[in-house]
């Protein structure tokens, strides 16, 4: 099969990609959404539930899920017909996007007192970030978009009752350097956009990395006992 044959091949099989298989990932992330919000109203252990702006840290969040669930839907794509070419290339790749996301978001830092002008580079650093990991195994791509959609989406329409309703979680406190504004404003800036593009970025990218090297460990595993 040559080049242009597996790319009209994996095109074929993107338009037929098994959906489905983000709505339980899908589901438990919510339900950790919801624990997480209600640890976090009811003042539990900041361990747990670290309420401060940003809310890095915290043991029960929904970003530890994303290698575990990149893992997940790599396995499930490669048993389905649905692997790389070249997982090591696809690595490589997903790599690469996380270096272009960090270094393009870097550029924020020029600007160190305008929030907004930081926020907007992290979000072209995502689009970036996200077209990369695209690139590097397209069928695994689409379903972490999918699935960071499904992910992310609820978490923003809490950030906007959070803000409206001044719940003192991290969904609706503002960084320390964050100007005094409008409500709908401050979601747009604090949550909307981060969470449309900043947190699915890092979804994609960190569920590419952890599931290309999943299915090469599995494909070397697999290539072992066919050698002896």
């Amino acid at each position: 099969m040559n080049e242009s044959s597996e790319r009209d091949f994996g095109y074929h099989l993107a338009k037929k990609l098994p959906f489905d298989i983000i709505w339980i990932p899908a589901l438990i992330t919510l339900a950790v959404t919801v624990v997480r919000l209600l640890g976090e109203l009811k003042h539990w252990s900041p361990v747990l539930f670290n309420s401060k702006p940003g809310g890095f840290g915290a043991l029960v969040g929904i970003a530890w899920l994303a290698p575990i669930f990149g893992i997940y839907f790599a396995v499930k794509l490669a048993k389905a017909g649905h692997a790389p070419v070249s997982a090591g290339k696809a690595i490589g790749i997903a790599v690469l996007a996380l270096v272009a996301f960090i270094g393009v978001g870097a550029l924020g830092a020029l600007f160190p007192k305008a929030f907004q002008a930081q926020l907007l580079f992290m979000a072209l650093a995502s689009v970036i970030a996200i077209l990369i990991s695209l690139y590097a195994w397209p069928a695994l791509g689409k379903i972490l978009l999918a699935y960071g959609l499904a992910a992310r989406i609820p978490v923003a329409i809490v950030m906007l009752f959070a803000i409206l309703g001044n719940w003192g979680t991290h969904y609706d406190l503002a960084p320390p350097e964050f100007p005094a504004m409008d409500p709908w404003l401050k979601f747009l800036w604090i949550g909307l956009l981060p969470q449309l593009t900043l947190w699915i970025a890092y979804t994609v990218v960190i569920g590419a990395i952890f599931g290309g090297i999943a299915v090469a460990i599995a494909g070397r595993r697999s290539a072992a006992p066919a050698t002896a």
